[in-house]
């Protein structure tokens, strides 16, 4: 316990400073916590000013370790000193060397809410995305459109109807856009199943804000074992997950062994790639997925397919509303390209200025704020020796509102920045990453920007809409970054 919350800590630290690294001095057990969840909770406090300037807000701790350290700056997370990276050179070596570079083990309690492949190393990685790999090639997403459309035809039904007779409304469209990827991802993970996904979806949130907290706690060894309510709850909601998931695979499962045809949605995909794997390979322990794996993959695809396409909705509706000019310019392009059609795969495509549009929302408010890398043994990054034991950080959010990075006016929405693509945008540097990059990019990637382009072409066709007074904006991270206090919208028909 010595040597682990305190003779390691400070000898990490004496490393560091050595090479010119700076941070605060470290106190034990918490680090630099305290101070962390001080700063988050006095922004989230109130509100800011309408301006796109938000990492003071949402990452005001590395804000403020660079401000007083400058740029080659380390934080405390508990007995854990996390270096901050800057450098696109450095960021494109950690992401490209990923067995050097390993994902941070999460706590236990933590893991009930989704491991799977976003969590894997080695060999179980490699074997995951091999598996996983077929659900999201670009014929499966194709078949996935008609799927797309129904969600989002329901949403722009629901919300024709909320219309006064003047052709307007006034709403918060944020829980209807979460509810859209629910709706989405429950339906191409789990096809005819859905409604039962939807229910552990449900479960799934409940546990998202139960894990923030715990993570925000200084990890004690053991303290998962005790029966506080968070503790039970946690526990509770993962085995009703389980057991629904247990008894969607394994009928599923039943199916696929006695020939039946495999279902074209995520799940049946993934199963029918895991049964070849199994059949290819031998069916030892190693080959393929158990019961287990499979679950955890079934509540990843809900992570990541509700929260990533949600806030990139989210927030590229509230950006319209503040730049009506764009808005226009987009609309006019989906109504030249599909008119009052249902969009159509060749024709999303082909949507350059949605395209312009989704890539500058995801650089100004990207979903995750950053990421965090593992050094287990002694290696050179760079100029830098980084012993076994310390954290890298990579904060998204900062390098994509870099000045030095993307000019004077990096705070500002100018989507004909991306008019040339991403590779012109960012001079062939790291310094675009929403998805991550390198071999453990975002494997829904495509699935998540199809569906957004979607259901973005469709409010186009049916609506305008501007922001309404009561709309307050304070971008706040739970897992992924989400307006605090929802998205007031003032809806108008549009009359084509």
């Amino acid at each position: 316990m010595l040597n682990r919350f305190w003779l390691m800590p400070k000898g990490l630290e004496r490393v560091l400073r050595d090479q010119g690294l700076q941070g605060n001095p470290y106190k034990l057990l918490v680090g630099d916590l305290k101070d962390i969840l001080k700063m988050q909770n006095e922004a989230k406090s109130k509100p800011m000013s309408l301006s796109h300037d938000i990492v003071p807000r949402v990452l005001s701790h590395v804000h403020q370790s660079v401000k007083k350290h400058g740029k080659n700056t380390f934080i405390w997370f508990g007995p854990k000193p996390r270096v901050t990276l800057t450098d696109p050179e450095l960021i494109k070596e950690v992401l490209n060397k990923m067995y050097d570079f390993q994902k941070p083990k999460t706590t236990p309690l933590a893991k009930l809410l989704a491991t799977g492949l976003v969590n894997y190393e080695g060999e179980k990685w490699n074997k995951h995305r091999r598996i996983i790999n077929p659900a999201f090639n670009l014929e499966k997403l194709k078949n996935m459109l008609p799927i797309f459309f129904k969600s989002c035809n329901d949403l722009i039904i629901k919300w024709e109807e909320m219309l006064s007779s003047e052709g307007s409304c006034e709403m918060d469209v944020w829980p209807f856009l979460q509810n859209l990827a629910s709706d989405v991802i429950a339906r191409a993970a789990f096809g005819s199943s859905y409604e039962e996904g939807r229910r552990i979806f449900q479960l799934q949130k409940e546990l998202a804000e139960l894990t923030v907290k715990v993570i925000m706690n200084v990890y004690i060894p053991g303290w998962r074992f005790l029966p506080t309510p968070t503790n039970r709850r946690m526990k509770e909601i993962n085995r009703e997950i389980k057991a629904s998931l247990t008894d969607m695979i394994k009928k599923r499962e039943k199916a696929l062994k006695i020939g039946a045809a495999t279902k074209d949605d995520l799940l049946g995909i993934l199963l029918e790639s895991n049964h070849k794997e199994i059949q290819e390979k031998g069916n030892n322990k190693n080959v393929g997925m158990n019961l287990d794996d499979v679950i955890e993959e079934c509540k990843l695809f809900y992570f990541a397919g509700q929260e990533t396409t949600s806030t990139l909705l989210v927030w590229t509706m509230v950006l319209l509303s503040k730049y009506p000019d764009w808005q226009a310019r987009a609309r006019e392009e989906v109504l030249q390209v599909f008119g009052k059609e249902s969009p159509n795969f060749d024709g999303l495509s082909h949507l350059k200025i949605v395209t312009m549009i989704l890539y500058e929302v995801l650089r100004l408010y990207p979903p995750a704020v950053s990421l965090t890398r593992s050094v287990n043994k002694d290696l050179k990054l760079g100029i830098l020796s980084l012993p076994a034991g310390v954290q890298v950080s990579l904060p998204t959010l900062m390098i994509h509102h870099d000045n030095e990075l993307w000019g004077d006016d990096a705070k500002e929405f100018k989507p004909e920045r991306f008019s040339e693509g991403v590779s012109k945008a960012t001079n062939g540097r790291v310094s675009f990453f929403p998805f991550g990059w390198g071999p453990r990019i975002c494997i829904g990637q495509n699935f998540s920007l199809l569906e957004a382009k979607m259901a973005m072409s469709m409010i186009l066709q049916h609506f305008s809409f501007e922001l309404s007074p009561a709309y307050a904006h304070a971008p706040v991270t739970i897992f992924t970054l989400q307006p605090q206090y929802g998205a007031h919208i003032i809806l108008h028909k549009v009359q084509i």
